[in-house]
């Protein structure tokens, strides 16, 4: 009788490891399946003092992501409140990170895996990201610029960031089909004028590039998007039907440095293209309506990713002819 019982109970924890393993193998299985990713993290448990930098900071708190947020004022760069200072989000090929404070800039996270990887980056001091990691490392130096795809607005070839805004708010959302941020800044004030301004950014599957979605609450002149010029080699070119444009660069302008290939891809009849100060820039026509466009970055240590220019090129290429076809890119 015990022989049986023990045999029963060897069988019985037999079925249990391996159902153990099943359950595993397919939560490993869902979960590399999912292949876009958005947050944003704040801290919470310390408080803000004043900090050496003329601003308060936010100290002895620990991070805790949320999926909405309004902004304290308090909060501006190197505050240490967000983690990685603003709303991240990612594909398995690319994360963007963006600047929620002043600046209001786009950066560029390169990745060496096709993991997601965002909910880890900060987590190891604050921005040990721009050391190398076993994922990648944040890559693009924004400088004065807008980085990558981000808003401004120029005024008398003067650019306006966010330095004044009287409230902003932003959340993420993620499914199974992509990823995205939404922001939406209340009372920017610029040049004596003020706006409310949505932008809407999402990434999906596979892709590089984000969908970057605008409307501002009046039809105002000199909003606009752009590439940080780091001096590099500059293209433009026009789809077919003459509908589509892209501007882009190539070259060593990583803080690595190595290569890499930036481009936004517009609208003609929405935009101009024109050169600012530290930037290549699309300048939109004032409107209420939304406008899409698309920017993206392509790093040469990205896993199975574009390695040259001429690479690049054909990518962008390839990308034209789809929106030629589509309008679309998604």
């Amino acid at each position: 009788m015990k022989r049986i019982k023990i045999a029963l109970g060897f069988a019985f924890l037999a079925t249990l490891i391996i159902a153990c393993k099943e359950k595993k193998s397919t939560e490993d299985k869902k979960d590399t399946s999912i292949k876009t990713y958005a947050e944003i993290s704040i801290a919470e448990g310390g408080e803000w003092v004043d900090g050496p930098r003329g601003h308060k900071e936010y100290i002895d708190g620990h991070f805790k992501n949320v999926t909405s947020l309004k902004v304290p004022k308090e909060h501006t760069d190197h505050s240490w409140y967000i983690r990685y200072e603003g709303p991240g989000w990612e594909s398995n090929k690319v994360g963007y990170r963006l600047y929620l404070d002043w600046r209001n800039a786009i950066d560029i996270f390169g990745k060496t895996t096709d993991s997601l990887v965002l909910s880890k980056v900060g987590l190891d001091g604050f921005d040990s990201y721009h050391e190398k990691q076993s994922w990648g490392t944040d890559i693009l130096k924004v400088g004065k610029g807008l980085g990558i795809g981000s808003i401004g607005r120029e005024v008398d070839h003067k650019m306006f960031h966010f330095r004044e805004v009287d409230s902003t708010f932003a959340s993420v959302k993620n499914t199974e089909k992509s990823s995205s941020v939404l922001v939406n800044y209340y009372g920017w004030k610029t040049a004596g004028e003020k706006v409310d301004l949505t932008s809407e950014l999402e990434i999906y599957p596979d892709k590089r590039y984000t969908k970057h979605t605008i409307q501002t609450s009046t039809a105002l002149e000199g909003v606009c998007t752009g590439i940080i010029n780091h001096g590099v080699n500059y293209f433009e070119k026009d789809s077919e039907n003459d509908k589509w444009g892209y501007i882009a660069t190539y070259g060593v302008q990583t803080l690595v440095p190595d290569n890499l290939g930036m481009a936004i891809f517009y609208e003609k009849a929405t935009a101009e293209v024109k050169e600012g100060e530290f930037d290549y820039l699309l300048k939109f026509k004032p409107t209420t309506n939304p406008v899409t466009f698309y920017f993206l970055g392509a790093w040469e240590q990205e896993k199975d990713g574009i390695k040259t220019q001429e690479e690049f090129l054909k990518y962008l290429d390839n990308q034209l002819e789809l929106l030629n076809t589509n309008n679309v890119l998604n």
